[in-house]
């Protein structure tokens, strides 16, 4: 076992250092692990997380911290989870499967009525549902930058961009900032995203610090609207949204599999193929 590296006594300024120096080192840390390794309690480093979070040194994520994408490579070297490290650029992303995502985005934009108020998830699908709501009534509220540049220069749609560290890489607003921004929301619908659907029913995700963004999206928002090509089915990702059973509608396409759509529809949900 490692041996503990923390001296009790030392002041709290010096343990973040080391909790840098730990998230650093592999990428990421789990709250368990750097309470052992400092010999604090996990609330102690809760509170630590939430320190270097709003400073933008880490991002906290369920259970612990990641090395935030800012951050020179070398330091991310080891942030594995999620495939966040990894992760394709943007702009290869968008282009995936593009016919798919732009007949979902046509249909979900039909499910937005004048005078809603409505949140566009991160992801490469929303940007198309953007893209038809230029001209309409309605408020778009996101941490998407990609649907920013939809709708930046239209004079009717207003747009409300939630704050947040940004995630050049995915275009994108994340961290707790972004989360508490959100608690302050009530919106009438989200129009989700994700990486895959299980045949469970699972709606899950692959990105670490994406994931609670869109949790607390879910949580602001009346209606749930989960937009999930034929792609998505399995999909992957280790990180749980929600479950089909929560969704009020889906928007997917003609390939889906009825087994895992029919979970949506016994639950009272809509199942809309675009």
């Amino acid at each position: 076992m490692r041996a503990h590296w923390y001296r009790p006594g030392v002041i709290s300024s010096e343990r973040r250092r080391r909790i840098l120096s730990a998230v650093q080192a592999d990428g990421s840390a789990s709250v368990r692990r750097l309470a052992a390794q400092l010999s604090v309690s996990e609330s102690t480093i809760r509170r630590d997380l939430q320190v270097l979070d709003r400073g933008g040194e880490l991002l906290r994520t369920y259970g612990g911290a990641l090395v935030p994408e800012t951050a020179p490579w070398p330091a991310r070297r080891g942030t594995t989870e999620g495939g966040d490290a990894h992760e394709a650029p943007f702009e290869v992303v968008r282009g995936d499967r593009l016919d798919l995502k732009e007949r979902v985005g046509a249909r979900a934009a039909e499910l937005v009525s004048d005078g809603d108020v409505v949140i566009l998830d991160i992801g490469t699908t929303t940007p198309h549902v953007a893209r038809r709501l230029r001209g309409r009534d309605v408020t778009v509220i996101t941490s998407n930058l990609a649907v920013l540049d939809e709708l930046r220069d239209d004079d009717t749609a207003r747009i409300v961009l939630l704050g947040g560290l940004v995630r050049r890489n995915y275009q994108t607003l994340v961290g707790s900032l972004t989360e508490r921004a959100l608690a302050q929301v009530n919106a009438d619908l989200v129009l989700l995203s994700c990486t895959g659907v299980r045949p469970n029913g699972r709606v899950v995700d692959n990105m670490a610090v994406e994931t609670p963004v869109k949790q607390a999206m879910v949580e602001a928002a009346d209606r749930v609207v989960l937009l999930a090509t034929e792609a998505k089915f399995p999909g992957h990702g280790s990180y749980r949204l929600c479950a089909l059973s929560d969704v009020d509608v889906l928007v997917t396409t003609t390939g889906s599999p009825d087994a895992t759509t029919t979970i949506c529809r016994d639950a009272g949900g809509k199942v809309l193929i675009a």
